[in-house]
């Protein structure tokens, strides 16, 4: 099947195209992606999925077939299998950028091939959980480059010292100080004895759950096939009432 998604970034197509060589930061934005180790013309990696129950782990590669800087466009063609066996996945993914008024604009199409239990799914579910993955991949893109272009601020300059004024002679000797010895002694000496409260113990701070960071397909085609698929089932609902109905006037 054959998805098409299109963003725009917020910075010139040079400084969009010199970030996209980087596969490594590329692909911190996208979720679930970790990229193992990288090449001159290709790249190896993994992306993991979850299906409810199923954690589904691809391991593959992707090797440039295609990159031309002048045009700003580059081809990927990726694959990867399931560690446990569970279906492969395979991608020729397009990519081209094009100036849009001092930002950039990103066309993406992606030649998606996938066995195993994802495949059930439709294009147009497929259509719609890829564009809510790539609008996640797209904020954190924009927080990247937004990043790159804030300047630091310039550190303020310090100010003039000005010199102290040389103390004034004391002309006048200052008076002794003379301990009260009459003030009369505290009368929380059990208090002082005892020394002060024991203090309660600190607990260690728990440490933090781990971040499941894999893509959760789950979560995300339930949605889409409640909106795609909610007139049949009123539909459902409505027959499974009447049977209801007809069962009950039956046995009354």
């Amino acid at each position: 099947m054959e998805l098409t998604h299109s963003f725009t970034v917020p910075t010139g197509i040079e400084e969009t195209w010199a970030h996209f060589q980087d596969i490594a930061q590329v692909a911190e934005c996208f979720p679930g992606a970790t990229v193992h180790g990288v090449g001159d013309e290709s790249f190896s990696g993994s992306v993991k999925v979850k299906l409810g129950p199923i954690a589904l782990v691809y391991n593959g590669s992707g090797t440039f077939v295609e990159k031309d800087d002048a045009a700003h466009r580059f081809v990927v063609d990726a694959k990867g299998k399931d560690k446990r066996g569970n279906g492969t996945a395979g991608a020729l993914v397009t990519l081209t950028m094009a100036e849009a008024d001092g930002s950039t604009s990103v066309e993406v199409v992606t030649d998606l091939a996938i066995t195993g239990k994802p495949a059930q799914f439709g294009r147009g579910v497929m259509q719609d959980v890829s564009d809510k993955l790539l609008g996640q991949f797209v904020d954190c893109l924009h927080h990247r480059l937004a990043e790159g272009q804030e300047e630091p601020a310039a550190a303020p300059e310090p100010a003039a010292a000005v010199p102290e004024p040389p103390p004034e002679p004391d002309t006048e000797p200052s008076a002794a100080i003379v301990p009260d010895v009459s003030a009369p002694e505290s009368t929380d000496r059990g208090l002082e004895r005892q020394g002060p409260p024991p203090q309660t113990p600190r607990q260690p701070p728990r440490p933090a759950p781990a971040q499941d960071d894999s893509i959760d397909l789950g979560a995300t085609v339930l949605p889409v096939l409640a909106r795609t698929y909610w007139k049949q089932g009123v539909g459902l609902v409505a027959v499974l009432a009447l049977l209801w109905w007809v069962v009950r006037r039956r046995r009354d």
